[in-house]
Parts: C-alpha cells; structure tokens; sequence
C-alpha cells in the first residue's frame, strides 16, 4: 500500500500518562553511554538546581515511543516500519522531563512523502506534564527502507 500523503495534519488523541520513574530514567542514562550521576543520584541533582533527577535529554523519545504504540497504526497511511531509519530527531524543551512527571503525549503527522524511493514521515510529539504544562516538543523523521519499486528492501 503506498504512503497516503492525505494523512498529513492527523492529530491522534493523548497517549495514556507515562509515569516517569527514577529507575527508568537511570536505566536510559545507562543504555546511551551518560554516567553523569545527575541522572541517578537525587543529591547531585538537587546541587545542581533540578527539583527531582532529570532525565537525559533524549529520553522523550523513549516516551514517545510508547505513545506511538498505543494511538498510531502505520498500516492506517501506508507506511511500512519493517526496515525504517531514525533519520532526524529535534527537542524544544520548556523545561527537563523528571522524575515524578506523568506525561502526556499528542502527536501529529507534519508530513509524508516519497523521496528517491524511499517513503519519508514526519511527526511532532507535544509531551505535557499532568497539570497540562508543556515540557518538550519532540519533531522525527522517519525513513521506510522497505519502500522501493518492486517491495524489495534496498
């Protein structure tokens, strides 16, 4: 099925919360490679001004993520995720996500084409805590590998 392009504009209702926990946050810290203790030890963050451990600055994607799963069907806009490139990812923070925050995810598609053969979708994430106030805005690019003439991965 070819990427509807219509489906450009789609805003899919808010994810249920994400609960994020200082167990999660320490083990994201852990799995990209960044020992800074500010992300596991309540007293470096506090000395360094946060009210609650932060979580490193890529973790909304793993909140994301999680939302995707639960509102988003690929196969409802013709977008195959079998051989898929993380191609572009940008944060615009209002301020850390941290723990304690329960956050809520909306996404949008912003955009969905084909390029070189290859099927392009972008999608913004609006990541609010529990009272509504935004925290991060997350924008990705994905790539399709799988989308070529003929089906076959290139």
């Amino acid at each position: 099925m070819p990427l509807d392009t219509g489906c450009v504009g789609t805003t899919y209702p808010p994810a249920t919360p994400y609960p994020v926990e200082p167990e999660t946050i320490r083990r994201f810290a852990r799995a990209v490679g960044d020992p800074a203790p500010v992300y596991t030890d309540p007293e470096a963050a506090l000395a360094l001004g946060h009210p609650a451990v932060p979580a490193p600055p890529t973790f909304p994607f793993a909140v994301v993520a999680r939302a995707m799963e639960e509102v988003f069907r690929y196969e409802d806009i013709g977008f195959d995720p079998t051989y898929l490139i993380h191609g572009n990812q940008r944060f615009e923070y209002t301020r850390p996500v941290r723990a304690g925050d329960r956050l809520v995810t909306v996404l949008e598609i912003t955009g969905a084409q084909r390029l070189r053969g290859r099927d392009v979708l972008t999608l913004r994430a609006d990541l609010a805590d529990g009272d509504g106030g935004h925290v991060v805005t997350t924008h990705m690019t994905f790539v399709a590998l799988s989308a070529v003439e003929g089906g076959e991965p290139g």
